[in-house]
Order: structure tokens, then C-alpha cells, then sequence
């Protein structure tokens, strides 16, 4: 890999790693996903594939729903290389429609449930959309936008309510209940579609490797959003070195929390359960007790978490005396709070599973770059690369290789790394290079092969000639007992160039209790001088994307 012959580098070969140079071996074979999904149907028909809220939809169900679906979708032109945004909060039937969409070749564009109109406009004239699938609360969204996708031909709609069952096993949001009326007109209703349409048998081949199966949109971190072009293989190429690494089990049960339209809940609520045949628990949002619930009813052993849910279900009353032993696997990602060992260590003693930090990746490279051996964990690290995953660290000046223990920009290459950004070829060139992807993230290889992550080079803060990453500051400041949350940002200094500028989330027992001005001088007791924070201010939450990542873009003038 990258630094192998970097001085004091002796990259530990853990199995499943790239440091072991394994290859990845696929479950089913090579094959896109929607395949392996219409294998479980033939093989295990009856088997429980998806759980909403006490509806149990089973492998044969959902693959019909796929191929009625599908069979509407190419009457209504839909076909290779065209584009199909999904529009609705977790639920089966996103599932649905994803699986639909690319098994006629076509690209899925999730849309964030949490967008308004403007930023629904830009996605889907962006994508140039020719359908969405949207539910009934968001569509007058799509109504109120449609004059400007003037490639919109098709709307389909869909009810929560539809796979809502009379008696719930989980509490139901009550943002799912009362779906709105269909809004008729020139749009179609899924359940009239799944009624009438007859399932279609016969599927154009896809290109595994070069078909474009996904349009995911960045967050936007610098500039306006972008869509990434993921192939068909990125999604297999991504589950089958995550479940290698990973050492995980088929058959098990998954709850699924984190946004379907993200890329790590995608990989996690809508690829991994049918890579592996697990069955999945979803759930359209994060709730302490729902997910208490649903891990003890459905014996779950399979969760992709944040850290503020975890810390969340730990301060739960009375969660000492619930049952969540059945926790097997719990890969978590540091969005708001890090993955400490302490943390670990309270949920290791409450549920018995060993928590940590799941990945380091990103919308381009399908996430999921690396895993953290459960055995050998490293706290702050990110873990080592997955199978067949070339990660190399190099000079942002000079662009050579960095040495073990040296910062600089993160490359990726792998076989599921983006086609390119649609249509913006400026933005492509500057980040795929030689099929290589120049993520704009800063971190380093310690010795023996873990990758910290450091920061955003563009998000770097230059203080008296010294890189400061907001990261480092946030995680010094996570050991001081009153900060649930913090996110630092630069701000200019006539002297320094720029100081840091840190926004807190108090916990709610020091809320009056400390001082802006006593957290300033605990920093700087605790950090360079260079580093710690000149201004402080509290806030009552942080600005961040529906998966959670903090967006210190929008702090910057406040």
C-alpha cells in the first residue's frame, strides 16, 4: 500500500484488511444487489426481509413489489441512464423503488426528506430527474418545484400508511400517521401500481462495473451540492469487503436508524441487509425508546449508530433493567460526539457488545474505506483499509508520499470509487485523478496501519503559522465534563491570521453553571497556545446534515 516502505511503517495484517492483502470474495457471486435480492426471494421466499413498526414484509414480497414497480417505471420510459429521485423518510418503500430503479439499469437520486423547495428544485433540475417517488407529505414540495424540472414526466406517490400495521409492535412517529389524501392529478399511487401492474419477469443486463446505478448528492461541505456516480459493483464491491472485514453473520437481524437517502445508511438499511439476507428493522427516525424496544423485541445484533444515539439510550431512565444483549455488532460513526473508550466501555457494560468507530470514507467512494478489527482497536483512529482498498497519504504541498506518522491529504482508490460529479467536469477533474479520489480530508497512517483522520483541508484553520483542525480542538474540548457538543471554526486575527472560534452544546445539569470565559481558560491549560479557542460561544444545537455530520460552514457567520 501507500507507505510500505516508509520509514518505522510496519502495517499490522489484520484478516480482512489490505494490510493482509486479501481479495474479496463475493456471498452470491458478481452480481449487482438487486440479483442476490431476487435470489432470496427464489431461495428463501417466505423468510422475513424488512420489519416496519410490527409489518412484516418477507423476501418474496419485496422482490414483487420490485419487479411490478420496475415494470410500471419502464412503461413510463424509465431505462438505462435514466434518473429517478426518491423522496420520502425511511420506510419500505424506499427499499422498494431503490431496488426497482437500478434493476432497469436506470440511477437512484436520494433526495433529504429534511430539504425545502429550494434545495428540492436544485436536486432534481441538477439531476434532470425524469421520475420521483415521493410520499404524500412531501409532495406538495415536488408540486411546488415542478415547473422547474422540466424533465419530470413521472410522479409516483406512496402512504406510510400502506405498510403500517394495525397493531404496532414500536412506537409510531407521529409524523407518520395521517398521510395527506392522494393528490391525483397526473400522479400515480404505489398501491394502485402494486395492485394492477403485473411484476416484470425480464431485466435488461446492467454493467456492473461502468453503469451508473446511484446519484448521490454531497453534502455541499464546499460550495453547492454535487451528484457522485457510483456504478452497480460500487454498493457489492462495498458490502462484500465491509462484511469480509467485518467478520459478520447472514440471517442475523439489523435495525436500521440512519437515513436510507445517506450513504452510510444506505450501505447499512438498504445494501447490507440484501447482501447478507439479513433481515432489516427500520425505523424512520431516532428515538431512545423505539430503538430500546425494537432491539429487545426483534433480538436485533446488528446496528450502525452515531455516538449521540448511543449516549442517548445510555441516559435513557431506567435502560439498566432493558434487555440488549442480543447486540452482536455495533459499528459507530464520531458525527456530534467521538467514539471514546469510555463510551464504549459504559455500552460494552450495558449491552455486552463491543462498540467503535465504524469507517473512515465518503459519498465518493461509497464510505466504508476501512474497519476497525474489533481485537486491535486504536480510540480516535478510523481503523485499517478494507480489502483491496489502496489509501495513500501524501504531502499537500509536494504531493510525495507521507511517511508513518505524517499529516497530509487522504487518497482513495478502490473499484468503488465515483464515475466522476454529473455534468460538472472542473469539480471531477480536480478530485478523480489517475482513478484516485483526492478526498480534501487531512489525516495520517500511524505505524502500524490505522488512519486517523485530522480534518478538512479547506476547513483548516491557519493560527500563527500553525495547521489547526477543527477536529483536533473539538476532541481536546470533549474531556472538559460540562461540553455535550462543540464545533470549532476560524475567524480572522489581525496578529494570528486566523484564531479558533468555538461554538458549545452544554449539558443540560452545567446550563448557567459555567462561564464562555471559564471554558476559554480550561483550553488553555489544555492545548497549545496556537490552538486554543480566543472565542466562545453556547448554542443550543449544532447545524448539521440529516446523518448527522456538523456543518461548520454555517457557524462560520454567526
Amino acid at each position: 500500500m501507500s507507505t510500505h516502505s516508509a520509514p518505522n511503517f510496519s502495517p499490522v495484517p489484520v484478516p480482512g484488511s489490505a494490510w493482509a492483502d486479501e481479495k474479496v470474495a463475493y456471498l452470491r457471486g458478481e452480481k449487482p444487489l438487486h440479483e442476490y435480492l431476487f435470489d432470496h426471494a427464489r431461495i428463501v421466499p417466505d423468510n422475513r426481509a424488512y420489519v416496519f413498526y410490527g409489518t412484516e414484509i418477507s423476501w418474496a414480497e419485496m422482490a414483487d413489489g420490485v419487479r411490478r414497480l420496475a415494470g410500471f417505471l419502464q412503461q413510463r420510459g424509465v431505462g438505462q441512464g435514466a434518473r429517478v429521485a426518491l423522496f420520502m423518510q425511511n420506510c419500505p418503500q424506499y427499499v422498494m423503488a431503490h431496488y426497482a430503479v437500478q434493476s432497469l439499469g436506470a440511477m437512484v437520486t436520494p433526495v433529504n426528506p429534511q430539504y425545502k423547495a429550494a434545495e428540492v428544485a436544485y436536486q432534481l433540475s441538477n439531476a434532470e430527474v425524469n421520475a420521483v417517488v415521493v410520499a404524500r407529505d412531501l409532495y406538495p414540495l415536488v408540486a411546488e418545484v415542478r415547473d422547474q424540472v422540466p424533465t419530470l414526466s413521472t410522479v409516483v406517490t406512496t402512504a406510510y400508511g400502506d405498510y403500517l400495521p394495525d397493531t404496532p409492535t414500536l412506537p409510531i412517529p407521529k409524523e407518520l400517521l395521517n398521510d395527506p389524501a392522494s393528490p391525483g392529478g397526473d400522479s400515480f399511487e404505489l398501491s394502485g401500481i402494486l395492485a394492477d401492474q403485473p411484476p416484470l419477469e425480464q431485466f435488461e443486463p446492467v454493467d456492473l462495473w461502468n453503469g451508473i446505478g446511484l446519484m448521490t448528492f454531497t453534502s455541499g461541505t464546499t460550495g453547492r451540492p454535487k451528484g457522485a456516480l457510483l456504478s452497480y459493483g460500487s454498493s457489492l464491491f462495498k458490502m462484500a469487503a465491509s462484511f469480509q472485514a467485518n467478520r459478520l453473520d447472514i440471517d442475523g437481524v439489523s435495525l436500521a436508524i440512519a437515513p436510507l437517502c445517506h450513504i452510510a445508511g444506505m450501505n447499512n438499511g438498504v445494501y447490507m441487509p440484501v447482501y447478507t439476507r439479513r433481515c432489516s428493522v427500520i425505523l424512520a427516525r431516532f428515538d431512545p425508546e423505539t430503538a430500546i424496544q425494537a432491539i429487545e423485541k426483534y433480538k436485533v445484533d446488528m446496528w450502525y449508530s452515531i455516538a449521540p444515539m448511543n449516549r442517548a439510550i445510555l441516559d435513557f431512565p431506567g435502560v439498566d433493567q432493558r434487555d440488549l444483549r442480543s447486540l452482536k455488532h455495533n459499528p459507530t460513526t464520531s458525527f456530534g460526539m467521538p467514539v471514546t473508550e469510555k463510551l464504549a466501555g459504559e455500552w460494552k457494560k450495558l449491552t455486552g457488545c463491543q462498540m467503535h468507530e465504524a469507517a473512515y470514507g465518503l459519498s465518493e467512494t461509497h464510505t466504508s474505506d476501512t474497519f476497525m478489527p474489533k481485537t486491535r482497536i486504536k480510540w480516535g483512529s478510523c481503523g485499517v483499509p478494507v480489502a483491496q482498498n489502496e489509501i495513500r497519504i501524501i504531502n499537500i504541498e509536494t504531493g510525495k508520499l507521507c511517511g508513518a506518522n505524517e499529516s497530509g491529504e487522504i487518497v482513495v482508490s478502490n473499484p468503488a470509487v465515483f464515475k466522476g460529479y454529473w455534468k460538472r467536469d472542473e469539480a471531477t477533474a480536480e478530485t478523480l485523478r489517475h482513478g484516485a479520489v483526492h478526498t480534501g480530508d487531512v489525516g495520517y497512517f500511524d505505524e502500524d496501519g490505522y488512519l486517523f483522520f485530522t480534518g478538512r483541508i479547506k476547513e483548516m484553520i491557519k493560527s500563527s503559522g500553525y495547521s489547526v483542525f477543527p477536529e483536533d480542538v473539538e476532541a481536546l474540548m470533549q474531556d472538559h465534563p460540562a461540553i455535550a457538543q462543540s464545533a470549532a471554526v476560524g475567524i480572522p486575527d489581525d496578529k494570528r491570521g486566523e484564531s479558533v472560534k468555538l461554538f458549545v452544546v452544554l449539558k443540560p445539569e452545567y446550563k448557567g453553571k459555567v462561564s464562555e470565559q471559564e471554558l476559554i481558560d480550561w483550553a488553555k491549560e489544555h492545548m497549545a497556545a496556537y490552538k486554543y479557542p480566543r472565542e466562545l460561544a453556547f448554542i443550543d444545537s449544532l447545524p448539521a446534515t440529516g446523518a448527522g455530520k456538523v456543518l461548520r460552514r454555517m457557524l462560520k457567520d454567526a
